[in-house]
């Protein structure tokens, strides 16, 4: 797009293109909370506190499939690479266009893939890469804003698509969604992060 074209859009529109390239990653995150902030559920990225907090009862080397809905900029993304094996994968599936697009141009890992798509059809995307089953879930998706059963949707397919052992990682910032986890995982274990932009509760629930 050149500058006259810029020129044309409204206001708001040339006020988020701005802050993108001023902010980098932090406005590409900021104009994905402004056009959808049903699904992105906070104006900033999580903190590295949060993120190893949240990943610290992974088994790396027993990961050969980690999911993530709703990466975002890749927040979590560049640590789970950090972590996972030479000869693992890394699937993300966001409905933001503009992420998945950021995602594909910035992170060159052979291991990596970004998804435009819902998180219900995990089951449908993992198989497409060549998957049965995902050994660890991660999302922080706002599942108590999310529009009506779509939050059962994603959580009925998320524990179909986990193997046996494998968990369900989820950060959010109410303790809300764990009554929707609790119809899915008979197991789950409590943390909360104060060190968050807002403090981070998180949670895990594992799959027998």
């Amino acid at each position: 797009m050149n500058s006259i074209q810029t020129a044309r859009l409204p206001l708001h529109q040339r006020l988020l293109r701005k802050a993108e390239r001023v902010l980098g990653p932090a406005g590409i995150f900021f104009k994905g909370f402004v056009k959808h902030p049903v699904m992105v559920g906070a104006i900033v990225p999580s903190s590295r506190r949060t993120i190893e907090r949240v990943l610290s009862k992974v088994d790396w080397e027993a990961c050969d499939l980690f999911v993530e809905y709703g990466p975002g900029v890749g927040t979590f993304c560049r640590p789970v690479l950090d972590k996972m094996r030479r000869d693992a994968r890394l699937i993300v599936i966001d409905t933001n266009p503009d992420f998945i697009r950021y995602l594909s141009r910035t992170i060159g890992d052979s291991r990596f893939v970004a998804v435009h798509g819902s998180a219900s059809e995990v089951e449908a995307i993992i198989r497409a890469h060549g998957f049965e089953h995902a050994d660890y879930v991660l999302s922080g998706l706002p599942f108590t804003t999310l529009p009506e059963g779509v939050g059962p949707a994603i959580m009925a397919a998320t524990h179909r698509v986990l193997r046996p052992g494998g968990a369900f990682l989820v950060y959010q910032y109410t303790a809300r969604a764990r009554e929707l986890m609790g119809r899915y995982f008979a197991r789950i274990d409590k943390g909360y992060e104060p060190i968050n932009v807002p403090p981070c509760v998180i949670s895990w629930g594992w799959k027998d």
